[in-house]
């Protein structure tokens, strides 16, 4: 196995279940266990601490395989004294918060984004954010070259609700941006739809959206199912905006949202069904930053055009 095929940009991707043509499961439970030990000898290395003592969340989106390769994470873990604080089903963006919230000294989300059922990987966060493309390449190829810790000890393993917390953290967030005069009902009179492609994002409609007071009637695909029975969960996708579009004039809404697989990414149609593209969402995400913060500057990526200064 050569473990630097795994590598994407700053993930770790792979096809971890069976069922396609020509793609056999490169992340096996024996890469997986490799991968994870070499992430500890990279926590030793960068965060100047013994794996014994560190403290480690991990997540996963609702692909099949994040079971399994959750149970690898564990048995690797758990071997070298590791606090690990299983978070079960998770976004992204909460495991980089827990590592500020639980508190903990860095964590793992098991997702392969937007990417199709069978395929799946690892994104690594500490505090400072996440683990970027060098870093990556070092976990890899200690994998290569069975890198471990030094000392076997054994570990602690503690479920712990956080999605919870974070979606509270989310809806104060809400409530302090918007200050309405309803302070614990900000999104009262707004129909709002969800469409999470029945990956990790259905608790933004439920936990979120809906007790700040918004109406989520409409919302579909809320559950989560790692073969994704109804359309691909990608906001880039033709046939996942077509169907986020519909199920907001349907429902009448006055919007429509809809996640990725591991709510990292998202897309909005308006009361018509139109897409609010790139743009437009960066523009009103500037608009809102720049409010208590005047005179700053956005920093963009390639993904918006120069008619983004317009706006």
């Amino acid at each position: 196995m050569e473990f630097l095929k795994l590598k994407s940009g700053t993930d770790i991707r792979g096809v971890a279940s069976d069922g396609v043509a020509a793609e056999p499961v490169t992340l096996t439970d024996e890469v997986v266990e490799a991968i994870a030990a070499s992430f500890l000898v990279w926590c030793e290395r960068h965060l100047e601490k013994t794996s014994a003592g560190l403290r480690v969340a991990v997540g996963h989106d609702s692909r099949i395989s994040a079971d399994r390769i959750s149970a690898c994470l564990k048995r690797v873990f758990l071997c070298y004294g590791v606090h690990m604080l299983d978070c079960g089903l998770a976004s992204t963006p909460s495991m980089f918060m827990a590592t500020m919230d639980l508190p903990c000294d860095c964590s793992v989300q098991i997702t392969a984004s937007h990417h199709p059922f069978h395929r799946n990987g690892l994104k690594f966060f500490t505090g400072e954010g996440g683990l970027d493309s060098p870093d990556i390449t070092e976990i890899l190829q200690g994998a290569q070259e069975n890198a471990k810790p030094g000392v076997l000890r054994e570990g602690v393993y503690e479920r712990v609700g956080y999605m919870s917390a974070y979606a509270e953290r989310l809806r104060k967030t809400i409530q302090e941006g918007v200050r309405a005069e309803e302070y614990e009902h900000p999104l009262h009179g707004f129909h709002i739809v969800v469409d999470a492609g029945n990956g990790a994002g259905g608790f933004y409609a439920t936990e979120v959206l809906a007790p700040l007071g918004a109406d989520i009637s409409g919302s579909q695909f809320l559950e989560p199912d790692g073969r994704f029975p109804n359309h691909i969960p990608n906001p880039e996708n033709e046939e996942a905006m077509r169907s986020v579009s519909q199920a907001t004039v349907r429902a009448g809404a006055d919007l429509g949202v809809i996640f990725d697989t591991d709510v990292d990414r998202g897309g909005a149609v308006d009361k018509a069904g139109e897409e609010i593209n790139r743009n437009r969402l960066v523009a009103i995400a500037s608009a809102i930053a720049l409010e208590d913060n005047p005179g700053g500057t956005i920093v963009t990526d390639s993904i918006t055009s120069d008619g983004l200064k317009d706006y």
